[in-house]
C-alpha cells in the first residue's frame, strides 16, 4: 500500500459512517443569528468593515463614477487600473480620462508588464460579487477581466458593490448562490485594507498590499 493508499485509508476510517453523523450546518447558522432586513444588512456590514478601517460611500447606481474620480482627487491620483472587459471598467475608461484620470486596461500577461504593475499602478478598481454582513466581508471572485493581482497590489484598492448583494453570513451567500456548482481559482474574502501582526502582537495595517479600501456601496437613487 502507498502512502497515499494509506493516508485515504485513514480518512475513510475516521469518516462518519452514516448521513445522521454529519452536522446540520444550516440549521447551526438558522440559530447563530436571525435574518436582516436589507437595510440592517447594508448598515451591519457597513459598520463592520468601517471598524477594519475600509471607506464606505453609498453611490446610487448612476452616479457611481462622480464619487470615484473625488476618491481619486482627494487623494491626487492620476491613474486607474481596470478590467476594460468589465461594464464598470469600460465606463471609467469612457468617461474619466476627460476628468483627468488615466485608466490603465489590464490587458497583457502580467510578465510583459510586471515593473509597472508594482511600481507605477497607484489604485484599481474592481467589483465585488457579493458581501457578508456579520463579518464585514467583501467576496471577490478574479477572473480573466479582473485578476487577482489588482486587489492584491495596488495601493489603494477601490471595490464596486451592490447592495442587494449583501448576505446575513458567509453560509448564506454559498447556499444561495450555489458555489458547489463550482468555484474560481481563487475567491478572496476581503475585510479591510492589508494588515498583518508582528511577534508583539501588534496589528498594522498597510504593511502589504493594498493599504487603503473604498467601497464604493451601490443602492437606488435615494
Amino acid at each position: 500500500m502507498s502512502a497515499r493508499d494509506r493516508v485515504l485509508a485513514r480518512l475513510k476510517a475516521g469518516a462518519p459512517s452514516t448521513a445522521g453523523d454529519i452536522p446540520d450546518v444550516a440549521a447551526w447558522y438558522a440559530a447563530h443569528r436571525a435574518p436582516e432586513s436589507a437595510a440592517d444588512r447594508i448598515s451591519r456590514f457597513r459598520h463592520c468593515i468601517e471598524l477594519a478601517h475600509a471607506e464606505v460611500h453609498a453611490v446610487s447606481r448612476g452616479r457611481w463614477i462622480e464619487k470615484l474620480h473625488e476618491v481619486l482627487a482627494a487623494r491626487q491620483i492620476a491613474s486607474l487600473l481596470v478590467g476594460p472587459g468589465t461594464v464598470h471598467g469600460a465606463r471609467a475608461q469612457a468617461e474619466l480620462p476627460a476628468r483627468g484620470i488615466d485608466c490603465r486596461g489590464y490587458e497583457h500577461a502580467i510578465e510583459s508588464w510586471k515593473p509597472a504593475m508594482f511600481t507605477d499602478t497607484p489604485a484599481a478598481l474592481t467589483a465585488a460579487r457579493a458581501a457578508i454582513a456579520e463579518t464585514g466581508t467583501l467576496i471577490v471572485w478574479p477572473d480573466a477581466d479582473e485578476p487577482r493581482l489588482m486587489s492584491l497590489v495596488p495601493p489603494l484598492h477601490v471595490v464596486l458593490l451592490d447592495g442587494a448583494t449583501i448576505y446575513n453570513t458567509l453560509h448564506e451567500a454559498i447556499a444561495v448562490e450555489g458555489w458547489k456548482a463550482g468555484l474560481p481559482t481563487n475567491a478572496l474574502l476581503i475585510s479591510g485594507p492589508s494588515k498583518t501582526a508582528d511577534i508583539q502582537q501588534t496589528l498594522a495595517y498597510g504593511a502589504h498590499g493594498p493599504k487603503e479600501l473604498v467601497v464604493l456601496l451601490l443602492g437606488d437613487e435615494r
